[in-house]
């Protein structure tokens, strides 16, 4: 705690490896995050000794006007530190300012006046028609294991040609497959409808020959190696494998593979509307993101190929 104990008085100190173990042991935040918390509440309290020109104890925190806080944003923006970077600080010194009150030390409602910075929406990153294809087809030349192999396309295709989240294929029974529309329980238990389209029922009818497993109507179809539930971890690990042989981009991913699903379709003119329901969108406005994507990808094309570009 060396980067806290040259800025604060012991008490303080003290406070702070308390606060960080709770995060720990309480709220068993991840490692990275606990890390990351530790860093932004170091920051801050370096610019406060820098700024206050004095060791930072209780009553110097409890003291601590609006425009204190507003100064390290500001501090902190000046190193170009992105907004999602200033957010999470932000929420680290929420979070310690809280576990000084719940201690009964003291109570500053400064914090509660400063707004977070608004973060942009992060455009989905769409693989190309081209490299969605191969990340499908290439798995029979990397898994020995044809009913393994099949199991992984299966999945794989119904988040490419379905649009489904990995944790809705994996979701999916015999009973939610025996018509040509699937039905897809979603976010917040929302059911839709999805056309089963043909090279994906062929797809699922290769794997459910070849598994080794006696699925019941009601249960998941797809299988681990032991006969339980598959993880999505294990669809995942397979597109990083796929990701390292085939050169594709660090963004790829199942979500990636259903995003080209709507951005290709998007392409394609598909209308946003029906592109919404596919998807299982609650609001338009989630799928217009896509429209960006498009308009980005045609502004790369134009740039590419015209001659004043």
């Amino acid at each position: 705690m060396s980067d806290f104990i040259n800025f604060t008085n012991g008490q303080t100190n003290d406070l702070i490896i308390a606060w960080l173990g709770e995060l720990k042991s309480v709220r068993q935040l991840a490692a990275k995050t606990v890390e990351a918390y530790q860093r932004d509440l170091s920051q801050f309290i370096a610019f406060l000794f820098n700024h206050h020109a004095q060791k930072i104890d209780l009553k110097l925190l409890e003291n601590l006007k609006p425009t204190d806080f507003r100064a390290f944003l500001a501090y902190r923006r000046n190193d170009d530190v992105s907004s999602r970077s200033l957010a999470r600080s932000l929420s680290a010194l929420k979070s310690f300012f809280n576990y000084l009150e719940m201690q009964n030390l003291i109570k500053n409602e400064a914090l509660n006046l400063i707004k977070a910075p608004k973060l942009g929406k992060s455009l989905p990153k769409a693989l190309s028609i081209d490299e969605a294809k191969k990340t499908i087809s290439s798995i029979d030349e990397m898994e020995d294991i044809a009913w393994i192999s099949a199991r992984d396309i299966a999945a794989l295709s119904l988040c490419y040609g379905a649009g489904l989240r990995i944790s809705e294929a994996l979701a999916l029974t015999k009973a939610d497959i025996e018509t040509n529309a699937m039905r897809i329980i979603g976010k917040g238990d929302k059911m839709r409808l999805v056309p089963l389209m043909p090279p994906i029922s062929l797809a699922i009818a290769k794997y459910l020959k070849l598994c080794p497993f006696n699925i019941a109507k009601s249960e998941p179809i797809f299988k681990g190696v032991k006969g339980g539930i598959l993880s999505a971890r294990i669809i995942q690990r397979r597109v990083v494998q796929l990701r390292s042989a085939l050169g594709l981009p660090p963004s790829a991913s199942p979500h990636a593979l259903r995003h080209s699903f709507a951005t290709h379709l998007l392409n394609k003119g598909g209308d946003l509307r029906s592109i919404q329901e596919l998807l299982g969108h609650a609001s338009l406005s989630t799928t217009q993101i896509y429209t960006k994507v498009d308009n980005e990808q045609l502004l790369e094309n134009y740039i590419k190929a015209h001659p004043r570009g």
